[in-house]
């Protein structure tokens, strides 16, 4: 075999790699709920204030060199904070606040946009949280890939933050 024939069979490779990398999901959704014994509205009363979403922001407790610098009102629409810890940098800020639903922005810059909702059901027990976060892997190839392990690495750091709200409000 000649070196324009390996080539041109690495490039084939190559090509046939990155194009199938499209056919994997463009979108990603990981997503865990738990039965939190409190009422819904002293969920949402402490996960739309940035001071209470710190009570059990799973990432602090997973770094504890994490910083954190509020902004906005304290509490409700347009409060947020900045972070920059192991995981990255950005900006989480409250976008919606209903009696059964928390919806988040984060902005991570070039890692992307992703939006995060804590969706509150009145259950027996108490109140079922369903913590979420959907995010646009767009056309990067890498960032494609990469949504193939969203579920397993963000999953338990959403399960790490459930059991430690209903800690914070037992």
């Amino acid at each position: 075999m000649t070196l324009a024939t390996t080539a041109l069979i690495a490039a084939g490779v190559l090509a046939a790699t990155t194009a199938g990398t499209y056919l994997l999901p463009r979108t990603i959704e990981v997503e865990r709920t738990a039965i939190i014994d409190a009422e819904p509205h002293e969920i949402i009363a402490l996960a739309s204030s940035t001071a209470g979403y710190q009570r059990f922001n799973p990432y602090a407790e997973a770094d504890p060199n994490l910083k954190i610098t509020p902004f906005g009102p304290e509490a409700g629409v347009g409060s947020g904070f900045a972070f920059e810890g192991k995981d990255g940098k950005g900006t989480q800020t409250v976008a919606e606040v209903t009696e059964n639903r928390i919806v988040y922005h984060i902005d991570m810059g070039a890692m992307g946009k992703p939006v995060q909702t804590m969706g509150l059901r009145r259950v027996a027990g108490g109140t079922e949280v369903t913590w979420s976060v959907q995010a646009d892997m767009g056309m990067n190839p890498v960032f494609r890939v990469f949504g193939l392990f969203m579920d397993g690495m963000m999953g338990a750091t959403f399960d790490r933050g459930l059991a430690t709200l209903a800690k914070v409000t037992a």
